[in-house]
Order: structure tokens, then C-alpha cells, then sequence
């Protein structure tokens, strides 16, 4: 039942926050769209923790505030390297593995996104304790910032 109640929260609030409508007869229409979508989903079995991760939501908070300043920083990095005159010098791209201490699924996924979310920075393939991210430059190769963020996510994983 909660997942089913987090659900339907969850999909009326983003729906608010896409339309903006406060006309009740709108407002109805949306919580009857929402009411259905949870009872389609219950009927097709999939309220679990893996499609409705109750608990992830509020740990990811902080970690979205955190890969919030590094995508703007990584941004500054990427806006400074294509407007800079000498363009081919800046760029040195490389492929690097970058370790994954992620115990499930969707910790590794988590990562892995991050890394994409991040300018400069594509993870191209996963394996079992590694993921293999196609770098613009070298600034963007640090091990240590691959370090943080793969902290950062296993916390976020362990309070799950």
C-alpha cells in the first residue's frame, strides 16, 4: 500500500508541476489520470521496491545537490575547452576504467548516469566491478572525482 500511495504522490505532483492548472475540474482530471496509472500498475504486478524505491528518494536529495555543482562546474570545464582558441591542443580524449563499488543494480545505474550526466564524461561500457567512460580531456580523468561520486553513490545505495 505504500508504494501504491508514494506512486500516486509522486505522479500528481509531477503532473502539478508540468500543467500548473488549479481549475478543479483539471485538478480532478489529473488525480482520476494518477488514480489510474497506480491501479494499472498494481494490476500489472509492478509495486516493489525496484519500480517504486520509496527510501531511495529521500537519500538521493542531498547527492542530486551535490551532482548539481558538479555538472556546473564540469560545464564551465567543457565551455572553456570548445571556446578556447587552440580547441585541438585542450582535447585529449581516452578511455578509462573507472571502479564501481556498487552492490546492486540500481547503485551501478545511479553511477553510471552520473558519469554521463557529467560533461566531459560518457561511460561507453559496464562490466562487474568496473565501468569504461570515454574522457574529452584529461581534466575530466581525475581519479579522485571518480572517487567522490562513486562514494557518494554507494552511500546513497547503503540507505536503501
Amino acid at each position: 500500500m505504500a508504494y501504491a500511495i508514494s506512486l500516486g504522490i509522486g505522479l500528481f505532483v509531477l503532473w502539478f508541476a508540468l500543467s500548473g492548472y488549479t481549475i478543479p475540474l483539471i485538478l480532478s482530471f489529473g488525480v482520476f489520470s494518477c488514480i489510474l496509472c497506480v491501479w494499472l500498475a498494481a494490476r500489472m504486478n509492478l509495486m516493489d521496491d525496484e519500480a517504486v524505491p520509496i527510501r531511495l528518494r529521500f537519500s538521493l536529495t542531498s547527492y542530486w545537490g551535490w551532482l548539481a555543482r558538479e555538472i556546473v562546474k564540469a560545464n564551465w570545464a567543457v565551455t572553456k575547452i570548445i571556446l578556447s582558441p587552440r580547441l585541438g591542443r585542450n582535447m585529449q580524449q581516452q578511455l578509462i576504467d573507472v571502479p564501481a563499488t556498487q552492490k546492486t543494480d540500481m547503485g551501478r545505474v545511479i553511477f553510471a548516469n552520473s558519469i554521463t550526466l557529467t560533461p566531459g564524461t560518457v561511460t561507453v561500457a559496464t562490466e562487474k566491478d568496473k565501468f569504461v567512460v570515454l574522457a574529452l580531456a584529461d581534466q575530466f580523468t581525475d581519479p579522485e572525482g571518480l572517487a567522490e561520486m562513486d562514494r557518494r553513490v554507494t552511500i546513497v545505495e547503503r540507505r536503501t
